[in-house]
């Protein structure tokens, strides 16, 4: 059994993506990370970085004490191992898929979240701040599609972790100021993602969890965007 701390956000869907895909039971656990779940300090013992998602394997490979990840690329490449699956089929696939998984825990993710906080979450709305973020998505989305022109899969041979790494923080391209249609070849690996019955159960699971609100409450807004090393710590 996997214990999955999570709240239906681009990192969190990663990791039902991958449970769903390869049919591993889990159970999932609500992190709310507007009303401030991730400072609690029992979260904190297994979750350092006080982000979720995190998860606990209760039934480790090696039969022994129960194994907690957090960090979303760490937990996908632990989840692969364990499953077998969505990896690459020998080393030059593996290399292959952690570089894409890489690009998108450094390059895509963090620039597409810059831009959702500066489009849909900052008190005042900075130009130069929003034209960088929007800008930067936008070059990060031409990457992907000159990747993906000829191929139906970001990496290796089939579908794997850096495509589940990759499609939650697609999903939210509207938001973001992105047009697929100016990216034909994303486009077409998108919706067929979004049509995968693994894919679908994903963001039910998501759903059935209530997300905080939007606009952000004055409170969420202070836990989500306002904490620093002395807050965390007296968390």
């Amino acid at each position: 059994m996997i214990e999955l701390y999570y709240w239906p956000t681009p990192n969190g869907h990663k990791i039902t993506l991958f449970l769903e895909e390869a049919g591993l039971d889990y159970e999932i656990h609500p992190v709310n990370i507007g009303a401030g779940d991730q400072f609690k300090p029992d979260f904190l013992k297994f979750s350092p970085n006080n982000r979720m998602p995190a998860i606990i394997d209760r039934a480790p490979a090696d039969g022994g004490e129960p194994i907690s990840v957090f960090e979303s690329g760490a937990i996908l490449i632990y989840l692969a191992n364990k499953a077998g699956k969505f990896f690459g089929a020998g080393q030059r696939e593996k290399i292959d898929v952690l570089q894409w998984l890489m690009w998108q825990m450094g390059g895509l993710g963090p620039m597409a979240g810059q831009n959702g906080h500066f489009n849909v979450y900052a008190p005042e709305k900075i130009e130069y701040a929003i034209n960088r973020y929007v800008n930067e998505t936008n070059r990060l989305y031409g990457v992907l599609d000159r990747r993906l022109a000829g191929r139906e899969f970001v990496a290796g041979s089939g579908y794997s972790i850096a495509d589940m790494a990759i499609y939650p923080w697609i999903v939210p391209h509207e938001a973001h100021k992105q047009d697929l249609n100016q990216f034909p070849d994303l486009k077409r690996w998108f919706d067929a993602i979004a049509a995968r019955p693994a894919t679908i159960r994903a963001y039910e699971k998501g759903g059935e969890i209530r997300s905080y609100s939007k606009p952000l409450t004055e409170e969420e807004h202070k836990v989500l965007f306002g904490q620093n090393a002395s807050s965390t710590a007296r968390a």
